[in-house]
């Protein structure tokens, strides 16, 4: 037995090995390696050569060079980066690890103050953090201009941030020092310097310029003191002048003059992960002024004028399509025979820039080439309308003949069927459903000769039994489209009505007739629409205006006149609404664009800053106050299609009517150097400040 208790040892050197084994094993094995948190925030300046705001750089200097504190990148740099007075040739912007290079091909202006902008294309080249804002300057003379002037830019009609565009200034001469002598002057002065900027406005570069954000927001820094005209533009070329009127425009109507003056500013830390606040400080600051301008931007309609399109449709008529609205209408006529006349019927839009000819002769209807006159005006290089004459060269395809067999199987079934016989078709647009305020609508499909309104009738249903009514329809042609017509009648609500008319009732101009017509449609009970009253509380006294409801897509679905501070909708769906006011300075019941030559501001517009909802029956009544909601945040956000970047871990907040539809503008903290931030010290502002005054 004593035999058979062994003891196994193991030799101590294979010990240590199998030790060493399972360490090496350990620390091999798969697993998240430990690490800090995420990067969250932008790079850090460093350094810059030149330093900020240095003075008597060299006007001959190639090339700056700002360092930070990570690997970056610049993104966009040639839409997002600006510098300021602009050059003919543009600097480039390139990136290299922890350094950005902005190399200059001109050689500077003198005694001048550089501010490049870089807005946020700088970002860092991990996560792609971005440096909001950040801008440099420098100065080739002994001292740095720092005034500035910031706002937005909104679209007119729409108030939507305009997003990338360029805002410049003009520089207007000194006025002149005796007081006695500017006041008798006065009227000429204005006049000489509008002159001034009617010119330069098309010939000469901005003098300072800047980019607008995601907001609309722009800041234009480096001023000095004195007297500023200031532009918008939707620069598609990159040359600082408002050289084509396709691109959109805006322009502030009062001459501006920069200033600061002292203030505290309290600056807000949040955590960003948390989105609340870490804590409050206080500091000295300057609050540079004006710093609330609200420019509108606009599509002049003194458009380049041309013929886009022009085609022949059919046999039976001509479309023209033009660049820009026509008035007058052109005037037309036909080679060869400019003595023919009445020989078309004119089908066009409401602003003559689509236009239809129907050919009234049978002889141009079988004609296969017909070659036309045309003279409209067109502005020349002056913005002078002057007349323009073009040559038209119209052609049509005839169908092909049928072949031999085709052509006697055609003549055999010719003897025992009658051939059919075509009707001129009518549509009803709104189909089976009428509204009860708007005239029942019908379209023939070609121009009439004749329209017999004794072979109508209208009648109404009692019960089952269809009752006609005493009075004959009144029938109204369109004024723009030849094949339109309307019914005017005071339809009663949870009734149907039928319309009828006899073969033969109309004739089109090619000798075809309508056959019978029957056509029954329904208004609906009352109880199944709903209305709504608006109180318009502020609308300046004496200013015209109409209220649009506007859909989703921002398309105006209804318009009614504003009378009394009253808009009053009748016979809505019930739904979700929304609203908008139009200053409607010359009563045409539309939204007229403005114009730099005619010195005209587009016409103003300005939205309900939230939906109102109404249910089936209702009559809701809502007061509006419109200029108690800053411009810039009236228009619901559900509506705006130039929505704001959403940034990284930004703290949320509604907007100050509590609305939520735009998140207020938050102070920027400083990292380091960031240059000086202009939104952060110049959009504190109320841009409907002084709006209703506006409105004259």
């Amino acid at each position: 037995m004593k035999n058979q208790q062994r003891t196994c040892r193991i030799p101590a050197h294979l010990v240590w090995l199998a030790a060493v084994a399972l360490l090496t094993a350990a620390c091999a094995s798969i697993g998240n390696p430990s690490g800090g948190a995420r990067d969250e925030q932008p790079p850090r300046f460093v350094r810059a050569n030149p330093a900020p705001y240095a003075t008597d750089v060299p006007v001959t200097i190639e090339k700056i060079n700002i360092d930070f504190d990570e690997l970056i990148n610049v993104k966009d740099a040639f839409s997002k980066v600006v510098v300021s007075p602009p050059s003919k040739s543009v600097p480039r912007v390139a990136s290299q690890g922890h350094r950005v290079t902005v190399t200059f091909s001109d050689t500077l202006l003198e005694n001048t103050t550089y501010t490049i902008n870089f807005a946020d294309a700088i970002e860092d080249n991990n996560e792609a953090n971005p440096l909001e804002n950040f801008s440099y300057t420098f100065s080739t003379g002994p001292y740095v201009d720092s005034l500035r002037i910031a706002g937005r830019v909104l679209s007119a009609q729409a108030m939507e941030p305009m997003q990338g565009k360029i805002v410049g200034v003009h520089r207007l001469a000194d006025a002149p020092a005796d007081s006695l002598a500017s006041a008798i002057a006065a009227d000429s002065i204005a006049a000489r310097e509008q002159a001034v900027v009617d010119s330069i406005v098309f010939r000469r570069q901005f003098d300072r310029v800047a980019r607008t954000d995601d907001r609309g927001r722009f800041s234009i820094e480096g001023l000095a003191p004195g007297r500023y005209r200031v532009f918008a533009l939707d620069d598609a070329n990159t040359d600082y002048i408002y050289s084509s009127p396709d691109e959109e425009f805006a322009f502030y109507e009062e001459v501006v003059e920069p200033y600061a003056l002292p203030a505290v500013a309290t600056d807000t830390i949040y955590n960003l992960k948390l989105g609340t606040i870490d804590s409050i400080t206080t500091r000295q600051r300057s609050i540079f002024y004006p710093n609330d301008l609200l420019l509108r931007s606009f599509l002049t309609s003194r458009k380049q004028q041309y013929i886009t399109n022009y085609q022949r449709q059919d046999s039976t008529r001509l479309n023209l399509t033009f660049n820009a609205p026509n008035s007058p209408l052109p005037e037309i006529s036909l080679v060869g025979a400019t003595d023919l006349k009445d020989w078309y019927i004119m089908e066009r839009s409401a602003k003559g820039d689509s236009l239809t000819l129907w050919l009234k002769s049978r002889g141009l209807v079988s004609n296969d080439t017909l070659r036309m006159a045309i003279s409209y005006l067109k502005p020349d290089s002056l913005n002078r309308y002057v007349a323009t004459n073009d040559t038209l060269r119209f052609t049509t395809d005839r169908p092909r003949k049928p072949k031999a067999d085709n052509k006697k199987k055609k003549d055999a079934q010719a003897d025992t069927l009658p051939p059919p016989t075509p009707l001129l078709s009518v549509t009803f647009p709104a189909g089976s459903n009428q509204e009860p305020t708007r005239p029942l609508l019908f379209m023939t499909e070609t121009p009439l000769a004749r329209l017999d309104t004794l072979a109508f009738r209208l009648e109404v249903k009692r019960d089952t039994i269809w009752t006609p009514l005493p009075e004959r329809p009144r029938i109204v042609q369109d004024s723009l489209n030849p094949r339109l017509y309307s019914i005017v009648y005071p339809w009663q609500y949870d009734t149907g009505y039928r319309l009828q008319a006899d073969s033969l009732a109309m004739e089109g101009i090619y000798g075809l007739f309508t056959g019978p017509v029957n056509q029954e449609f329904k208004v609906k009970a009352e109880k199944e629409f709903c209305s709504l009253t608006l109180n318009v509380a502020d609308w300046p006294a004496g200013v015209p205006a109409f209220v649009e409801i506007v859909s989703t897509s921002d398309t105006p679905t209804e318009r009614v006149r504003l009378e009394g501070g009253r808009a009053v909708f009748r016979n809505l769906v019930p739904g979700k609404f929304y609203f908008r006011i139009i200053a409607d300075y010359n009563g045409n019941g539309e939204w007229d664009s403005g114009d730099i030559v005619e010195r005209r501001q587009p016409e103003p517009a300005f939205y309900y800053p939230k939906s109102i909802s109404i249910k089936q029956n209702w009559n809701k009544e809502e007061t509006w106050r419109v200029f108690d909601t800053p411009a810039d945040a009236m228009k619901p956000e559900t509506l705006l299609k130039n929505k704001p970047t959403q940034r990284k871990n930004a703290p949320t907040r509604k907007n100050q009517n509590g609305y939520g539809d735009e998140e207020d503008e938050d102070d920027d903290y400083y990292n380091g150097y960031n240059g000086y931030n202009g939104y952060n010290s110049s959009s504190t502002g109320n841009y409907n400040s002084g709006a209703a005054s506006r409105l004259r």
